[in-house]
């Protein structure tokens, strides 16, 4: 058997690798949610420029490039609702997507490299930070992690600053079919190792892929659960 072969005979094992920590109740009901209209909102550049506080929000934040827009786009089941890049660091504002009127979907300025110039990018990194101190709805930021790479000392920065503001995160792997499922197994646990002793970190590991959607049914039904909200 080739190594090919065997990649593709081992993929189904890790399609829903959290399925477990979900009742088919809480996946369908956040199946029926996810699938209900979904519009963009507004780009806030300035921090007074956000919108008024009255629906839960969660937060998709990671390194530049490493497919926070596509993510939300498999969530809702739209194309083109998050405008995707192949040029990264080109989310500059903090974008707010609405879900049936029940919940915002927020995507902040990615980190780690923007082609920009080096005031610009603290300007928009900034506001992102600014945005998960002061924002009292927010229920939960999801930091989106290549699978591929694993956490990085780049990625220590954000969790810091989350720790401090006692913002409730949780770790979110991305392109997870582009490995092996035992090699996705090693970088869930070796993550999970890394996190134990962050404060405000979620413990579970979520391994997601835009793509195949792996994951996706997990991670709509924990955005639910966590923003409290049912279809």
């Amino acid at each position: 058997m080739t190594d090919e072969t065997q990649h593709n005979a081992e993929t189904p094992a890790a399609e829903t690798p959290d399925e477990a920590l979900y009742s088919t109740e809480t996946l369908e009901a956040a199946r029926v949610l996810f699938a209900r209209p979904a519009t963009f909102m507004m780009g806030a550049a300035k921090i007074e420029q956000l919108p008024a506080a009255d629906l839960p929000e969660v937060t998709f934040a990671g390194r530049s490039n490493v497919g926070k827009s596509s993510l939300i786009n498999a969530l809702v089941g739209q194309n083109h609702l998050a405008r995707a890049s192949n040029e990264p660091g080109r989310t500059r504002e903090v974008n707010f997507f609405v879900l049936d009127e029940k919940l915002r979907l927020v995507d902040l300025p990615g980190y780690g490299w923007a082609k920009a110039s080096k005031a610009e990018v603290k300007k928009f990194q900034n506001l992102g930070r600014d945005y998960l101190r002061g924002r009292p709805n927010l229920k939960r930021a999801y930091l989106l992690i290549d699978a591929r790479h694993g956490l990085k000392a780049v990625d220590n920065e954000p969790m810091d600053a989350l720790d401090v503001a006692a913002v409730s995160y949780q770790i979110v792997l991305t392109k997870a079919d582009k490995i092996k499922p035992h090699e996705l197994k090693a970088v869930i646990e070796k993550t999970q190792a890394q996190i134990k002793k962050r404060p405000a970190a979620h413990p579970v590991v979520l391994a997601t892929s835009s793509e195949k959607g792996h994951g996706i049914p997990e991670l709509r039904a924990e955005i639910m659960t966590t923003c409290a909200v049912a279809p």
